[in-house]
């Protein structure tokens, strides 16, 4: 049977570098940040553990692993949670500097307006589509940490500007023009291009060198794994299946403005673009047998943290089996949310569960 383990493994303190941004992102594991880094050990060898996020997402945990000297690999499916890990883990020096600034926000001809068609009186007012098209634009003449810096602070204004931070849902303009709420929550009242310089500092502070290497990918995990594991430290925070696993309902806006889509039909109130990116763990289906697959390309690398939740499918107890197989030495750990933070996954009285998996 698998041990219930309440004491921690390992001690690994924080290196003092920045911090990151706050986020907004459904899931994320900001608040737990302490409480998984104390199962991740410091490296006995000569040299740098490497940790693989394989699911990235926000990004905190890829960049707490940087704080704490690490090489990190990242990877995610969408390319939006990909820019904010090539902007701020792999990238260790370039910023946005006021040359940049008035480049990004230059008014310029452009026949790109797939903002404006799209989400023009659904989620922002004309004149912020029209900038947001510009800005899309500029970007491409920037070189590439600095594209992927600069889309990472506007896809972080657009979700200040947005209520609850997401994109699966149609009362953006309603809140933005409702007095009650603008006195709750300033930011949905705010101009984009506002939201981006006052959020600049913050991520421009944040970019670091650690004097190590990093690497972020953009693809599905199980791609990636097939032609590289050679990790230390692997950490697994999928799509919790049935619970808040539709990340690509949630942020199909700051997905649709990085990629700039052209083989897309957009489809629903909220224009969300169809087909949906391909992921095996996001359905009932077929998530049972990509975690199988995800263990086999895994299983060289000697320490797994999966991060879990009790309303998921499948249910704790029959992910426990599938660990099992693995013939691992299996750990689990419980943090009870006491506060609901967004998706039926984290309300008040659930579980983030954290299954700890070694050779």
């Amino acid at each position: 049977m698998m041990a219930h383990s309440q004491q921690r493994l390992f001690a690994n303190e924080p290196i003092s570098y920045p911090k990151m941004p706050q986020v907004q992102f459904l899931g994320n594991k900001e608040k737990l940040l302490s409480w998984l880094f104390n199962f991740v050990p410091t490296s006995s060898l000569n040299r740098p553990l490497k940790f693989l996020d394989a699911f990235s997402g926000s990004g905190v945990v890829a960049y707490e692993a940087k704080r704490r000297n690490f090489s990190v690999t990242t990877n995610d499916i969408l390319q939006y949670c990909w820019s904010i890990t090539h902007s701020l883990v792999q990238n260790s020096s370039d910023t946005l500097n006021p040359e940049d600034i008035a480049l990004l926000f230059h008014n310029t001809s452009t026949t790109n307006n797939l903002m404006q068609q799209l989400f023009t009186d659904i989620f922002f007012e004309q004149t912020e589509t029209e900038l947001l098209d510009q800005f899309r634009a500029n970007v491409e003449l920037l070189p590439l940490f600095k594209r992927s810096l600069a889309l990472t602070v506007m896809n972080r204004a657009l979700t200040r500007k947005v209520i609850m931070g997401h994109f699966a849902h149609l009362q953006a303009i309603n809140y933005a023009n409702d007095p009650i709420r603008i006195k709750r929550n300033p930011s949905i009242a705010k101009p984009i291009q506002l939201l981006f310089m006052e959020l600049l500092p913050e991520f421009n502070q944040a970019v670091f060198d650690n004097t190590l290497s990093h690497q972020s990918y953009n693809q599905d995990i199980l791609e990636l794994l097939a032609t590289q594991n050679n990790f230390d430290v692997a950490y697994f925070d999928p799509p919790y299946c049935m619970s808040h696993s539709d990340y690509q309902a949630f942020y199909h806006l700051p997905e649709t403005f990085c990629r700039y889509w052209t083989d897309k039909q957009f489809t629903g109130g909220t224009r969300r673009y169809f087909p949906t990116l391909p992921s095996g763990f996001d359905k009932k289906t077929t998530i049972i047998q990509s975690f199988l697959t995800l263990f086999h390309l895994s299983q060289n690398i000697p320490l797994w943290l999966i991060s879990y939740n009790d309303r998921s499918y499948p249910s704790v107890q029959e992910f426990e089996q599938l660990l099992l197989k693995t013939k691992r030495n299996v750990t689990m750990q419980r943090n009870q949310y006491f506060n609901s933070r967004g998706g039926k996954g984290s309300v008040k009285g659930s579980h983030e569960i954290l299954f700890i998996a070694t050779l």
